[in-house]
């Protein structure tokens, strides 16, 4: 297959909507819409009254932040508005472990202490601590995105957010990160119902280690993360080398970034990543999710990004016209998670917003300049040298051109659990290698051979299991 010549991430342009040569402009105080696809926007009742723990970095509150400034903007007038129910235990085991599930639904901070030989086994602890409710914010936040999904599937709808969402590190038996249900998955594998090739992004500056776990052996999820790569940042996964396996060898993609990115190369580098990406593996649907960590001036984050770029990120992604799934993920600044979602609300419901913030019930939160595009860029020196990104660039173009038969993929019966559906995916595989004469089997270890040699596969940071073999580290979405 040949792949079309795209620019460099030195090249491409900064701000660049496919359809629009420049941003719309925003008249003071007035919220222009611009382009109108359905937007169908899902907020769990009270889901910003949990709470981690007083010293904890991850606030639900955010949540409730976001949806102020969303009312407050007037964009519920503009898109569908949705309370969507709890997911039910049923529906989480179609992912999660039975055992997992069923301790995460009698735990409580009262009898915690008598479950301590399951704390280990489940990973929880400092950075996943037990909390008031904890199975019931799983509920609310997986329930939101599972909806969402179902509402794309349904084609009622042309984009689907559900900022509650986003959760990508829980693993099929254990919390991790911040994260203890992997509503990203389950959102994927409802969409897998109906559409037969998925394309999973993720611009948290945590790698989606979950999600591409999860779906490490499937051709039909491709997963592409932009993330901090770094031996001490949690999760310690997402080198170049992780590249998937078996059916779903190649369908890993990995942009591994190093501290204080700033807004052009950061753009100029997603761009030239993803416009390529999705016109070879032609996904039918897209989700999204939009970790705000990567922020510049975040608590946890090292990146110098701000708000206007990571909305550039869905303005871009948005363009190519795809069902497409919007999801949370990380962020600890809370105004300026609240801040970044609210602007790309914005964007994804075709609205220009006024950079005045609309009068809420916490509009304090916002001093003291009360501003939706504050000065967030420029604190931390930009390690990412310009031949580095584009050597990144290079090796994921390389990558590309072993997916040429992704378009021919055909649809599949998708089973009630994820391990239905990569038992069928492994049937398959070995079908196919039994009827293939064995030169061709041959010169396909070649090629991976070749690929492995290219991107550093065996060195450090090289694939020796699932993700790796990855320490479990504490910390982050």
């Amino acid at each position: 297959m040949t792949l079309v010549d795209y620019p460099t991430f030195s090249e491409s342009p900064f701000f660049y909507d496919r359809k629009a040569a420049s941003l719309p402009e925003t008249e003071e105080g007035i919220v222009r819409a611009h382009s109108a696809p359905r937007v169908a926007y899902y907020h769990p009742k009270d889901v910003g009254n949990y709470h981690y723990g007083e010293r904890h970095p991850m606030r639900p509150h955010r949540l409730e932040l976001t949806n102020q400034l969303v009312l407050g903007y007037g964009m519920h007038e503009r898109m569908s508005m949705h309370s969507p129910r709890r997911a039910t235990e049923e529906e989480l085991l179609e992912f999660h472990d039975s055992d997992y599930v069923e301790f995460l639904k009698r735990v409580t901070p009262k009898n915690a202490q008598n479950l301590t030989r399951d704390w280990t086994k489940f990973n929880v602890g400092d950075d996943c601590p037990i909390f008031h409710d904890l199975f019931s914010f799983c509920q609310q936040y997986a329930g939101a995105s599972l909806a969402a999904a179902r509402k794309l599937t349904a084609g009622s709808t042309d984009i689907a957010i559900n900022w509650s969402g986003g959760l990508h590190h829980a693993k099929k038996g254990e919390a991790s990160g911040f994260c203890y249900v992997n509503d990203i998955v389950l959102g994927i594998l409802e969409l897998l119902r109906h559409h037969p090739r998925v394309l999973y992004i993720d611009i948290d500056i945590h790698h989606g280690d979950g999600v591409q776990e999860a779906f490490y052996l499937s051709n039909r999820v491709l997963t592409v993360s932009f993330h901090k790569y770094a031996a001490d940042f949690f999760p310690g996964t997402g080198n170049l080398s992780e590249i998937g396996s078996d059916l779903g060898k190649y369908f890993s993609l990995n942009v591994p970034l190093q501290d204080g990115i700033d807004d052009e190369s950061y753009i100029s580098l997603f761009k030239a990543v993803m416009e390529p990406t999705i016109t070879t593996f032609r996904p039918s649907a897209i989700v999204l999710q939009c970790g705000a960590d990567s922020l510049g001036c975040d608590r946890l984050g090292t990146f110098n990004l701000s708000i206007a770029a990571h909305g550039e990120c869905v303005r871009f992604i948005k363009s190519f016209d795809l069902p497409l799934l919007v999801l949370g993920g990380g962020g600890y600044r809370q105004s300026s998670v609240a801040r970044c979602w609210t602007y790309e609300t914005g964007v994804l419901a075709g609205l220009a917003l006024p950079d005045e913030l609309p009068s809420n019930n916490y509009y304090e939160f916002f001093a003291p300049d009360y501003k939706l595009h504050p000065p967030l860029t420029g604190k931390i020196q930009n390690l990412n040298t310009r031949q580095s990104l584009e050597r990144i660039r290079v090796i994921i173009r390389e990558k590309l051109r072993y997916l040429g038969g992704a378009p021919s993929v055909q649809m599949q019966e998708i089973p009630p659990d994820l391990m239905g559906f990569l038992a069928n995916e492994e049937r398959g595989r070995e079908e196919k290698d039994g009827d293939e004469p064995d030169g061709r089997r041959e010169g396909r270890a070649k090629d991976g051979d070749l690929m492995e040699r290219e991107v550093g596969g065996g060195g450090d940071g090289g694939i020796t299991g699932p993700l790796g073999g990855a320490r479990r580290r504490t910390m982050r979405i």
